[in-house]
């Protein structure tokens, strides 16, 4: 039984890569992340598909606020009259004028390659935002939807628990497992490090949190749904600890920025595929990287980041 949920490919970098995901209580729905500018035809699509029509959206709730995840939100919610966009309060400001978070990506990737990737972020009327702290209950036809701060990934992120299904959204902190990388053992995750706001041990604890409350599966955006929780949550557990202790080695190597994160880089590699092999997946190194690619350097890049900021504050 699948309790009204559904998810949505959004259509981002790949298939099966990105997902957001429909929720339907007694002919009301609730949209949990949108993707981009570009996924709104989808979003609107698999509401058109489950027999529904904009003005039967309540809800959007975004884990956080990174384009992957939310970059439509200004766009999708300008489609749908009734709906209210929930947010950790942290992210709220960042829904409301994105152009920081506009300014911030550009500096990074360059204008024209942010409108290819995202398209322009649109802002959200103010009184159409609900800021969710910790313990917040969204109600979708009576059915509560339990928001949660869970940081670690970012601080603006939140989970959602949807008691009715016992199952949690978890945006980017219950870490990426593409389906790709099944086998036979079940499916294989790793933790997302991506800059700026990584920090071990509020991860740790999130993961433990969400963990705690007995789900039977966790739909996560990279991508959709997967079971055997404790299992994976053990396999997050461990990577995170070897993740900080590469990026601790590369540290104590001296080595320039740029240095330090091609050797970040390097291990990472390593660890994923060692892993990725012991779990019974066949592939090479180079079959790897077109998967993961994208997901080592960002982790490389969030390593990095953290490490500076341990720098400065124990200088």
């Amino acid at each position: 039984m699948n309790h009204g949920i559904h998810t949505i490919d959004t259509g981002f970098v790949r298939p099966r890569f990105d997902a957001a995901y429909l929720l339907v209580e007694e002919g009301r729905a609730a949209f949990i992340d949108c993707g981009t500018n570009h996924s709104v035809p989808r979003m609107l699509k698999a509401l058109d598909d489950a027999g529904l029509a904009p003005a039967d959206v309540d809800w959007l709730i975004l884990t956080h606020v990174h384009l992957d995840h939310a970059g439509g939100a200004g766009q999708l919610i300008a489609q749908l009259p009734n709906a209210r966009l929930v947010v950790h309060p942290r992210g709220a400001r960042h829904m409301i004028d994105p152009s920081q978070l506009w300014a911030g990506a550009s500096a990074v990737y360059g204008e024209e390659v942010m409108e290819a990737t995202y398209g322009r972020l649109r802002p959200i009327p103010t009184e159409r935002v609900v800021e969710a702290p910790d313990g917040h209950v969204v109600s979708l036809a009576g059915r509560p939807l339990l928001c949660l701060d869970t940081p670690g990934h970012a601080r603006h992120h939140l989970s959602v628990y949807d008691q009715r299904a016992n199952v949690c959204f978890t945006g980017d902190t219950f870490g990426l497992s593409y389906r790709e990388l099944d086998t036979a053992n079940g499916p294989f995750i790793l933790p997302t490090t991506t800059p700026v706001q990584f920090d071990p041990d509020a991860l740790h604890a999130s993961i433990r949190r969400l963990v705690g409350l007995n789900p039977s599966a966790m739909y996560i955006t990279h991508f959709d749904r997967i079971e055997n929780v404790e299992k994976l949550a053990g396999d997050l557990h461990a990577q995170i600890d070897a993740m900080v202790s590469i990026a601790i080695a590369a540290q104590a190597q001296s080595l320039d920025t740029a240095q330090r994160h091609e050797a970040m880089k390097a291990a990472l590699t390593d660890l994923y595929l060692s892993r990725a092999q012991a779990h019974g997946w066949t592939g090479d190194r180079e079959s790897l990287l077109v998967l993961l690619g994208m997901d080592v350097e960002l982790n490389a890049q969030g390593l990095g980041v953290w490490l500076d900021s341990q720098k400065k504050s124990t200088d």
